[in-house]
């Protein structure tokens, strides 16, 4: 009885706002402007994606990054930003999101300039990815997509009233992942949990269905991205080739084997530190509500949610085996992906990769690696080529912020301004207090 009364409760409290906007009627945003005129920012600090530069300008032209280096020679007539004591970095990455309204929005404002969103409705991705083709959206995030996600019939995202096309057999995964190709999905996400690390019971994928999935998408070029709830899920799934892991586990500590293990099979982990807080019934968000750098730009409704976490569980998931899991997994060199899962209670498009930093740094990453996570790491582990570094025909999306996190990572929230693709977001427009 407790478990169904929980599995109610976290329908109510976590996903009826997810429910109602992603079965919305897909929305059109118009572009902020198509200004890429050339600029040069100069005499800043540097962190390109990988290693810190302690003072450099970089030249950016038609929405691409041109040159970088020190005293770049410029013509006249490009527009100077000086930059003297602030810190230049890619635009963000969020590497698990659910997109929906206006979250690609609300992500640009905080400097996220690309959101790797993990399950959305099909007719708002593909709208966007259309506005996106024709130049427009430069106000919003860029989006990459999973679109549908596979799941068994009754399980995890199936929940939210709208259709969902599920998986009962391995015969079924070629012609699912042709279908979720068709649509325009980038990549494809894989649900492994029957809910009972939360106390629960749900229907979930069975091994042989899953590993279907996973082989028919690398046979069509596509990562495979696996969710998963314990830990016993996550180390089937990297054996069965799983490309990574859309989150960690808080069920148990991790086995000392486990880093090794993802090191071996060459995946990336995206840990949602934020979110999995927030399973253990902390509002892992709070504190961003009264941030000075972030409060004025959140919305009432982010403020709400940032103050929720998940109701008490039967069970108790705790952040501090998942934040044990992250520094066996950075000792094992294994790609660390900064990502917040958001809307889930507790987080908010955009402000939340401030605070998933935050706990990476608080896990064991240094400034710079967390830094990484967010920039160059998952525009590697995603295949995005054109950005997460700072490089010479690279797109000019850039975020440049206040003080040094290279040194303190809660810097990040200190914006001064944010591009994409060289054109600058107006957030004072967006500035609510």
């Amino acid at each position: 009885m407790k478990s169904q009364q929980l599995s109610a409760t976290l329908k109510v409290l976590g996903w009826i706002g997810f429910y109602l906007l992603l079965t919305a009627p897909p929305i059109s945003f118009a572009s902020a402007g198509n200004d890429h005129s050339a600029f040069v920012i100069r005499h800043a600090r540097v962190f390109d994606g990988h290693a810190v530069l302690a003072q450099a300008d970089l030249w950016v032209d038609a929405g691409k990054i041109k040159a970088i280096g020190k005293d770049l020679k410029v013509p006249s007539d490009v527009r100077v930003i000086d930059a003297t004591g602030d810190t230049l970095l890619p635009g963000l990455i969020d590497a698990h999101t659910h997109a929906f309204g206006d979250a690609l929005k609300e992500a640009e404002i905080f400097g996220v300039t690309t959101e790797l969103d993990m399950f959305t409705a099909v007719s708002y991705m593909q709208q966007i990815k259309k506005d996106q083709a024709e130049g427009k959206d430069l106000d919003l995030a860029d989006l990459r997509s999973a679109g549908t996600l596979a799941t068994a019939p009754g399980g995890h995202g199936t929940e939210y009233g709208i259709p969902i096309p599920t998986l009962s057999t391995p015969a079924e995964a070629p012609a699912w992942v042709d279908a979720r190709i068709a649509e325009g999905s980038d990549y494809i996400k894989i649900v492994i949990d029957d809910a009972t690390a939360y106390g629960s019971h749900r229907p979930t994928l069975d091994n042989a269905t899953l590993k279907a999935v996973i082989d028919a998408a690398h046979k069509r070029g596509k990562l495979a991205v696996v969710h998963i709830g314990r830990q016993v899920d996550a180390r089937m799934v990297i054996e069965d080739g799983a490309d990574g892991l859309a989150h960690l586990f808080a069920d148990v500590a991790p086995d000392r084997d486990f880093a090794h293990l993802v090191a071996a099979h060459h995946a990336f982990v995206v840990p949602t530190l934020d979110v999995l807080e927030s399973l253990s019934n902390i509002a892992s968000g709070e504190l961003l509500t009264t941030d000075p750098r972030i409060a004025p730009y959140l919305t009432a409704d982010n403020v709400a949610n940032l103050k929720r976490s998940f109701p008490p569980m039967s069970t108790h998931p705790s952040e501090k085996y998942a934040e044990q899991t992250v520094a066996q997994l950075k000792a094992a060199h294994v790609p660390i992906l900064a990502g917040t899962d958001a809307p889930n209670p507790g987080t908010s498009h955009g402000a939340s990769l401030h605070r998933e930093l935050e706990l990476l740094v608080r896990s064991g990453l240094t400034p710079p690696e967390a830094l990484a996570s967010a920039t160059s790491v998952p525009a590697a582990a995603f295949q995005l080529d054109d950005r997460g570094i700072l490089a010479p025909g690279k797109r000019a999306d850039l975020l440049l912020v206040k003080g040094n996190p290279t040194e303190d990572i809660k810097a990040t929230r200190d914006i001064v301004s944010v591009w994409k693709l060289g054109v600058e977001d107006d957030r004072a427009r967006s500035r609510r207090i």
